[in-house]
This record gives structure tokens, C-alpha cells and sequence, in this order.
């Protein structure tokens, strides 16, 4: 097997119609001692130019009991755990970013319309900086990079293959049609501690007028193990991590899908 280049400086197709639904950038680091809720909440909300508090998250934990006994099993009431306090949620004013400082972790989505990698990275960098001088975290465990895209098939078109690079095949001697596909791949990137999970399913018409098909591609690129806190070098990561993000999605889709986006 061939050593893997990674070159960020490669240019990809420019797509003004892109079928991003949610781009996440995902940092996470290990779990530190946040100030108090409301200590870090009147902290740093005046820092979040355009931002409103949305909500708090705290980790609840289930533990089930299933009992067998000689003559049957019982299954006692759950036992609820509460783990403490996670972090905060903050929304812009127009809703369509959302950044989480947790006591393990930062991410920051941009739900549609996605705008561009530029101005994905600058926000995400923006909030980091902020969110790393109240955290001080001495190692990041892991960086992921995921893009969530949506696209409906024109009415009538049901041939995956015109769309998908692979595309969902049928048992040999059972060419029957799909009425739905789950698929997921996870990929090991060779000589590099990165790694990639693709997951490609349909979602069922629900327009009754037009009964177009939706696929969705779903990437995540993330690393695959740990490293000593250093900025610029978590810019780096970011960077390939994306790289190879692009090179999922465009080896993942056909020319007549490119076309859809163009």
C-alpha cells in the first residue's frame, strides 16, 4: 500500500449549491475543573459577540437491573445517576451556530446554509480562544471534523449508482429494488493518526406529491490519538482532518452529483 500524501493546499470543486446540513468542528480534551455554572456563565456570555445562552447539559447516567430467579426474571425501576454538571450551550442570534464549552470538550456546528471551510474555521477559532482561557487544557485527546450532507434525489430517481461511489448492491440472484440502505464504513488512514467513519442510507419519501428519494452522506474525520496541547499544531490536524474530509465526500459521489451541487 501506497504511503498517503496529505497536501492541504489541494483545491477541491467549488459547490454553491453544497448539501451540508451540519458542519461540526469536535475538540476534546481532558476532563478540567470548570469555574462554577453561573461563575462561568456571567464570565464569558458578554465574550460571545451574537451569541444567547441556550442551555445547560448535565450527564445523567441509567444503570438497568435485570434479576433472574428460578422461576422468572424481574427487572427492578432504573437507577438514575447524576453525573454533575457538563457545560453550557450557547446559540447565535439567527440559530443557525451553536457552540459547547464542556469540562471535556469544545464544539461548535453550523447547521445550513454552510457557508465555507474560511469562515467555519475562523468562528470556531474565535470561541476556542476563548473557551481554552478559562479551560487551560495540557492535552487534547481527540480532533474531528464532521459534515453531514442531505440531497434529494430528482422525483423518480431511484438509481443509486448515478449518485454513489459505491453504491448499495443487491445479493447476486436477489437484484430486487431498495426500499431503504444503511452503510457504514470506518476507515484507518495508513502512516498517519488519523481515521475516517463514512455512513451513506436513504431516507424514504416524504413529499407524497413528488415521492423524491433523500440520501444522506455522513463524514467524520477525526483523530486517533492524543497529543500535548499546542495550538498551532491543532490548526495543522484541523487543516489535514479537513483535507480528508474533502477527499471522502468527492470520492464518495458521482459527476452527475457534483452537478446537483454546482
Amino acid at each position: 500500500m501506497n504511503k498517503l500524501e496529505i497536501n492541504i493546499d489541494e483545491s477541491f470543486p467549488h459547490l454553491p449549491h453544497a448539501p451540508i446540513i451540519e458542519a461540526v468542528i469536535d475538540i476534546r480534551v481532558s476532563e478540567n475543573e470548570l469555574p462554577e455554572e453561573n461563575t462561568l456563565k456571567s464570565q464569558i456570555e458578554p465574550k460571545l459577540v451574537n451569541y444567547q445562552f441556550l442551555d445547560s447539559q448535565r450527564e445523567i447516567q441509567f444503570h438497568l437491573q435485570h434479576v433472574v430467579g428460578p422461576k422468572e426474571s424481574t427487572s427492578n425501576p432504573p437507577v438514575i445517576q447524576d453525573l454533575g454538571w457538563k457545560g453550557l450551550r450557547f446559540r447565535s442570534e439567527d440559530g443557525k451556530q451553536i457552540v459547547q464549552f464542556n469540562k471535556n470538550g469544545f464544539v461548535f456546528s453550523r447547521l445550513d446554509p454552510y457557508q465555507s471551510w474560511e469562515t467555519l474555521f475562523s468562528e470556531a477559532t474565535r470561541l476556542w480562544e476563548e473557551y481554552i482561557a478559562f479551560i487551560k487544557p495540557i492535552e487534547i485527546n481527540r480532533v474531528g471534523v464532521r459534515y453531514i450532507n442531505r440531497f434529494q434525489l430528482p422525483p423518480g430517481e431511484v438509481r443509486f449508482e448515478d449518485y454513489l461511489n459505491p453504491s448499495p448492491e443487491a445479493p447476486r440472484g436477489l437484484d430486487f429494488p431498495f426500499s431503504n440502505f444503511l452503510h457504514q464504513d470506518t476507515l484507518v488512514v495508513p502512516d498517519h493518526p488519523y481515521a475516517i467513519n463514512i455512513v451513506r442510507t436513504v431516507q424514504p419519501p416524504t413529499d407524497p406529491n413528488t415521492m423524491a428519494i433523500t440520501l444522506v452522506l455522513d463524514i467524520d474525520a477525526f483523530t486517533l490519538s492524543g497529543f500535548e496541547f499546542d495550538n498551532e499544531l491543532l490548526k495543522r490536524k484541523l487543516s489535514e482532518i479537513r483535507w480528508l474530509k474533502n477527499k471522502a465526500f468527492f470520492g464518495s459521489i458521482t459527476d452527475k452529483a457534483v452537478k446537483l451541487f454546482e
